[in-house]
């Protein structure tokens, strides 16, 4: 369930605020396959599982690229803010891709609120998202989303 924050002050209030864990989703070979024709990306550690069998991981990876696009499905349910009258990616800082995520794993995001700052009118907002690998020792991405919201 989504850390709900309804004004300015709430979300000054979250920083440093661990903001919880999401839903699991499983890393198909079908949602890897989209990505790689959405991107042009058909590298066979990627779309082939049979050469991939005798890869380094012994099954396809996904995409980091798509590990990090996911984040957009996650952050949904880590932050949602009311009474504002926009709300944007500003963008990411600190990619990283610890771990490969192989073909059917589940993946989750764990939040973390790491900072807040007035930019002009606006509230700026970086987000820590760690994709989680079920069993894993290692997540599948650390990434700082920013966000930028200004309020009614």
């Amino acid at each position: 369930m989504a850390n709900v924050f309804g004004n300015a002050a709430e979300l000054f209030a979250a920083q440093g605020r661990d903001l919880g864990v999401t839903d699991w989703i499983e890393m198909s070979q079908q949602r890897i396959d989209q990505f790689a024709d959405a991107t042009g990306d058909h590298q066979w550690i990627h779309v082939d599982p049979e050469k991939a069998k005798s890869g380094p991981f012994g099954v396809c990876i996904a995409h980091g690229y798509l590990t990090l696009a996911l984040v957009n499905v996650f952050l949904p349910e880590l932050v949602k803010v009311d009474n504002m009258k926009m709300g944007v990616n500003v963008g990411c800082d600190r990619v990283r891709f610890p771990a490969p995520v192989k073909v059917g794993a589940r993946i989750r995001g764990h939040g973390e609120m790491v900072k807040v700052e007035q930019v002009g009118q606006a509230v700026q907002t970086t987000v820590r998202v760690t994709v989680e690998i079920e069993g894993g020792e290692r997540p599948g991405c650390v990434v700082d989303t920013v966000s930028r919201y200004t309020f009614e």
